[in-house]
């Protein structure tokens, strides 16, 4: 450790590290404008000056100085004072005096720093320079006239997101910030521009002219649109989400947010349920909830009569969605099991997952452990467009160096260089890639629901772990095996055992008059069409997706914004979300349909409140009692999960994700979401269309 002492203050701080970072470590405010922890230094702003004993009589950017044993460092002397001043005033010579309509106002780096380190007047009497603004997609707005040349966007995209897209061209007074050929941002992190831009330059375009910061009541919550559970922040007014932003987790998302996360939050205004329907004479109508109620219980209990018989329990079934909470697929679980039947699934996609242990579906390595890997095989994945928050991880741990990736699946770009070893799943059992992770100390593995989701998805997992097993990812200090995951409830049901038990039919088995009774929590991403023509169905959830066009009874829930609830992310890291606004109309929490509807069929659940349901959570499996608690384990048993590896087909993988904008029922009410699809993803568009 190197020893600094900052206003006279004495630190350690680690060898290699920089003069701002000493006097953070001393709890001295540096002011900086360029400088981003996670970025590269550029050190050209000049705003976070200091002054430095024994070195020349003149300031020093601290962010590109480095530390030195026994350096005396100032922040706060008269000619740190004035440099300071000095830069402000430069930087203010052609920034706009737009403050009072630009989107960056009460939360600007620039009014800020400007009022705490800045001059109170402008000795600048020439025209300022105007700048043309840049069209970069739907997502990003451009008031270039503002930009102060940082590079943070610059750098973010070269080095975070993978996509060298933005670039500086000319110099001097005529440098300018953008596309080299005007483009849109193809990037699905780029909306992350808008956070590390310290002034208006770079806003959100849907966001533009919505509301202030103070306006907003914000409320900490978890993304459910992915497996991966970023931390976020939803700020709304009223009784309306405005936006989403990151909160930092260094565990999962550090503070970057994907753009599908963060901007498809209109889908949460557009196409809501918020009423009960009953389809009578083949329309639907709107019902109260005692006769939504009522034509349920009267299906389940038969026609009545002298003696009305009740539907078996292996005439009905469960389904449950890729965005519910754990609290209402236990909820909808304790129900079917009181009405007698155990059809219940919570894999749409068919993925054959084996239950037998939790390292059997979890990320293991954890997202943060990716950071020690140094070599990693992907297998019918694409976390670009499945996880694009833990692909930047993958960038992040391959610009470090010592890295290498290989995968198996259809080719596309991750944004780092990956070995291509074949398009079809025989390529685990020999392929020249084994040899680098058998001689790699912390190889890793990562199978995706591509491969699971498929007929031969237990022979995939058996031969992904075999493969595992025998290059040593599977050690004691060390577990290399990992499953991603594409939805946000999924491993959340798999801990709670919403699955079919014994002799019981699972999603294929329930479809084509399987069941006589089927209700949907939410589940929109199979095939509706597969359903029986004579099986009723209850669809509970919160938009007029798929689903709902299909069903017999509409229960309308609440998102995730307006709920409280928990949910496992594919690491197996439990996390809850914050009821942000309430549901619209007569729109209520899952859980609570469930209760009041159990008791209208003599079936009531054993709870009344959501710590009474989370105290049943935890009995169900203790995992739901550690919180935001992720312990890293290693693998002491290298016994395998259920399927024959050489069962394995020849038949390549497919994509899972053709349309990254659109995956669920939020994202596909988005006209958002809907502009980004026509933008980068023209043949989904047109095939929506259609």
């Amino acid at each position: 450790m190197v020893k600094v002492t900052v206003d006279g203050i004495e630190v350690e701080v680690p060898p290699g590290s920089n003069v701002l970072q000493a006097c953070e470590a001393a709890g001295k405010e540096v002011p900086r404008f360029c400088y981003h922890e996670r970025l590269s230094v550029a050190g050209n702003c000049r705003m976070c000056l200091v002054e430095i004993e024994k070195a020349p009589p003149k300031p020093f950017a601290s962010c590109a100085y480095p530390v030195a044993d026994g350096m005396v460092v100032h922040t706060d002397t008269p000619m740190v004072v004035r440099a300071r001043r000095g830069v402000m005033e430069f930087l203010l010579i052609n920034h706009p005096l737009d403050c009072p309509i630009c989107d960056q106002g009460g939360e600007c780096d620039l009014q800020d720093q400007s009022v705490g380190y800045g001059g109170d007047a402008s000795r600048y009497l020439e025209p300022k320079r105007a700048v043309k603004d840049k069209n970069l997609g739907p997502l990003v707005k451009t008031v270039m006239t503002r930009c102060i040349h940082c590079t943070r966007c610059i750098r973010f995209a070269a080095e975070i997101a993978g996509t060298a897209q933005l670039g500086a061209t000319a110099r001097g007074e005529d440098m300018e910030v953008g596309t080299y050929v005007e483009q849109a941002l193809t990037s699905e992190l780029s909306g992350n521009i808008i956070d590390i831009c310290p002034v208006g330059a770079l806003t959100s375009k849907p966001y533009a002219f919505v509301a202030r910061p103070w306006e907003l009541k914000k409320t900490d919550s978890v993304d459910v649109l992915d497996a991966v559970g970023a931390a976020i922040r939803v700020d709304a007014r009223g009784p309306e989400v405005l936006r989403v932003l990151p909160r930092v987790n260094e565990d999962v998302n550090e503070e970057w947010l994907a753009d599908k996360s963060r901007f498809a939050i209109d889908g949460l205004r557009r196409r809501r349920l918020d009423s009960c329907w009953i389809k009578r004479d083949g329309k639907l109508v709107r019902a109260s909830w005692d006769e939504a109620f009522t034509a349920i219980a009267a299906k389940l209990n038969g026609i009545p009569g002298d003696s009305p018989r009740a539907l078996p329990g292996d005439r009905i079934g469960a389904i449950a969605g890729d965005l519910a909470d754990a609290e209402s697929m236990l909820a909808l679980k304790d129900l079917m099991a009181a009405l007698g039947s155990q059809n219940l699934d919570c894999r749409q996609d068919g993925a054959d997952t084996d239950v037998s242990r939790r390292d059997f579906y979890t990320f293991n390595t954890s997202i943060a452990g990716i950071e020690e890997a140094d070599a990693i095989l992907l297998v019918g994945t694409n976390p670009r467009t499945e996880a694009p928050l833990l692909n930047a991880r993958i960038r992040k741990r391959w610009l470090a160096g010592g890295l290498a990736v290989a995968s198996i699946g259809p080719v596309a770009d991750l944004t780092y260089p990956a070995t291509d070893l074949g398009a079809a799943p025989t390529a685990l059992a020999g392929n020249d890639f084994i040899a680098t992770l058998t001689a790699a100390k912390k190889p890793m593995l990562i199978v995706g629901q591509g491969a699971l989701a498929r007929p031969d998805g237990a022979a995939i997992l058996a031969a992904c772990w075999k493969l595992a097993a025998e290059t040593g990812m599977l050690a004691a200090d060390w577990h290399g095996f990992n499953v991603l995951h594409t939805a946000a409830a999924r491993v959340g049901g798999l801990d709670l055992g919403f699955l079919p038990g014994p002799g019981a039919k699972g999603l294929a088995g329930m479809l084509g008059g399987g069941v006589d009774v089927l209700w949907l929590l939410g589940a929109d991403e199979f095939d509706t069409a597969k359903i029986g023509a004579n099986t009723f169905v209850i669809y509970q959830g919160h938009h007029g997706d798929r689903g709902a066009a299909r069903a017999d009874v509409i229960l309308p829930g609440a998102a995730y914004t307006e709920k409280n609830g928990t949910y496992v992310n594919t690491e197996g890291r439990v996390q809850r979300g914050q009821l942000a606004v309430y549901p619209p109309g007569d729109a209520r929490a899952d859980w609570t349909i469930l209760r009041a509807f159990s008791a209208v069929v003599g079936k009531t659940l054993p709870y009344d409140s959501i710590d009474a349901l989370r105290a049943r959570l935890e009995a169900v499996n203790p995992v739901f009692a550690r919180v935001d608690i992720l312990p890293r384990f290693g693998c002491t048993d290298p016994t395998g999960p259920a399927g024959d590896p050489a069962a394995v087909s020849a038949t390549a993988f497919a994509t899972t994700i053709a349309n990254y904008y659109q995956t669920d029922a939020i994202s596909r009410a988005s006209l958002v979401m809907a502009e980004c699809t026509a933008t980068f993803a023209p043949q989904a568009h047109a095939a929506a269309a259609e």
